[in-house]
């Protein structure tokens, strides 16, 4: 039976399902209903981008350790992006993770979930227009929902969300729901909260 989280909880992967070793990691979203242009133009679709930032002591230090729509896949196969859906239609998640945790070399420490709209300033659009935001993780041997984290917090305004974050502690995966909205306005700018401070 999959677990509803709040804002903030933490979830024992490893403490709750035996031999954890591949998930899925779901999100979706719908669009609310725009209103036409003031030419009777449709208005663009939102394009919603899902990436993971690989951490290594907190900190991104190589550009391979982003796992995005142009990097499809880790070097070291532990993650693989299963591709970019431009519209967020239908139902169930619009793009997937797939997250080998026995491959993540033991050098990443937390792999951060986040997701930004392409194009949002030149678009005038924000994550308010978005609705029925979840990211949730799926048991990849019987495709079970182990945990779903739903965002039900007002997102005007924010151009991007670090969703959730999947973890090591103490030799044990555990994942936070972080639902934090950003200003960031695509995802170089995301990436760079966490780049290492120069001295």
């Amino acid at each position: 039976m999959s677990v509803s989280l709040q804002k903030g909880q933490r979830f024992g992967l490893s403490a709750e399902v035996k031999d954890l070793s591949k998930v899925i990691v779901g999100l979706g979203w719908d669009e609310v209903e725009q209103k036409r242009g003031l030419f009777g133009f449709d208005p663009q679709p939102i394009d919603c981008d899902v990436s993971v930032i690989m951490l290594q002591d907190g900190y991104l230090r190589a550009q391979e350790d982003l796992v995005y729509y142009g990097n499809l896949k880790h070097p070291s196969d532990s993650v693989l992006h299963m591709g970019d859906n431009l519209t967020g239609e239908g139902e169930g998640d619009d793009e997937q993770i797939e997250i080998n945790l026995r491959l993540v070399p033991q050098r990443y420490d937390r792999l951060v979930i986040v997701a930004n709209i392409y194009e949002a300033q030149k678009r005038d659009q924000h994550f308010g227009m978005i609705k029925n935001a979840f990211i949730r993780l799926v048991d990849a041997r019987d495709m079970r929902e182990i945990c779903r984290f739903d965002l039900t917090e007002d997102y005007s305004g924010m151009t991007a969300i670090i969703m959730g974050e999947v973890y090591r502690h103490q030799g044990a995966w555990k994942f936070n729901a972080v639902g934090q909205g950003t200003n960031d306005p695509n995802l170089t700018a995301l990436c760079s909260r966490y780049l290492p401070k120069r001295p």
